[in-house]
Order: structure tokens, then C-alpha cells, then sequence
């Protein structure tokens, strides 16, 4: 497959993951906002994330790899394509979230490693709590 191909291939498997995530594939605002919402490194630009939504370009492989965990989609099949695995057969046996949901996830990720262990406690707590009350009738 020739490059052109590969970008132009890339660009409907990303516009698809979006979709199936509740996305806007036609936004490169958004996705440029919601990408460096979670980020750590270098934040992209609205033109970058137009060349990848238009078939110009490819991320590199660590944008790649957070695009792929932010979207629910393995990033092999995001970069490649291959066996027919669409993006929401994939996410389909891992939750979906809403953006506060990945901001908060993002958030999380940027504690140092007490913090990010008190706040996993804390969550389970209330996840047993929840379970344990009994149910109004």
C-alpha cells in the first residue's frame, strides 16, 4: 500500500472510531481539543489534527497510542486496519466514557503514584457502598 493510500486509509478508520465514540469526524477543533485534553506531550495544532482527519497525515505512534486508548480502539487496527475489527465491535468489550469521564481519567494519570492510589481506594469504596445498599422498591 502506498502513502497516500495508508493516510487516506488511517484518516476513515479515525473518522469511524470517532463516530462510534459520539464524535464528530468532521471537527478538527474538537479533536485537537479533546486530544490535548489528555495528552501529556506537545499539544497538536487544529491543522494537524485536519491532516489527519483529511488523509494527509498519520500521528506519530505515541499520539497514535492515545488516540487509540481515548476512542476504545486497538491501536494496531487504528494505524493499520487489518482483520475486519471496526472500531465499535472493538470497544465494544471495553466501557465507553464520556468526556468528563476521560478527563477525569486524564487527571488521574497526571498524580503521582500516592494520590493516584488513594483515589483508586476511594472509587472502590464507593463502587462497594453503591452495591451495597439496598434496593428501593
Amino acid at each position: 500500500m502506498n502513502s497516500t493510500n495508508e493516510r487516506e486509509s488511517f484518516s476513515e478508520r479515525l473518522q469511524h472510531a470517532l463516530k462510534n465514540a459520539h464524535y464528530s469526524p468532521d471537527s478538527p477543533t474538537r479533536l485537537a481539543r479533546e486530544f490535548n485534553i489528555r495528552f501529556e506531550g506537545r499539544p497538536i495544532t487544529v491543522h494537524a489534527a485536519r491532516k489527519w482527519l483529511v488523509g494527509e497525515a498519520i500521528p506519530t505512534q505515541e499520539k497514535l497510542r492515545m488516540i487509540a486508548q481515548w476512542l476504545g480502539v486497538p491501536a494496531d487496527w487504528l494505524r493499520f486496519g487489518g482483520a475486519e475489527q471496526a472500531a465499535g465491535d472493538a470497544g465494544a468489550a471495553s466501557a465507553r466514557f464520556e468526556s468528563a469521564d476521560v478527563k477525569l481519567i486524564a487527571d488521574l494519570q497526571r498524580l503521582d503514584e500516592h494520590h493516584r492510589q488513594l483515589a483508586r481506594e476511594f472509587i472502590r469504596m464507593l463502587v462497594r457502598v453503591n452495591h451495597t445498599k439496598p434496593e428501593a422498591k
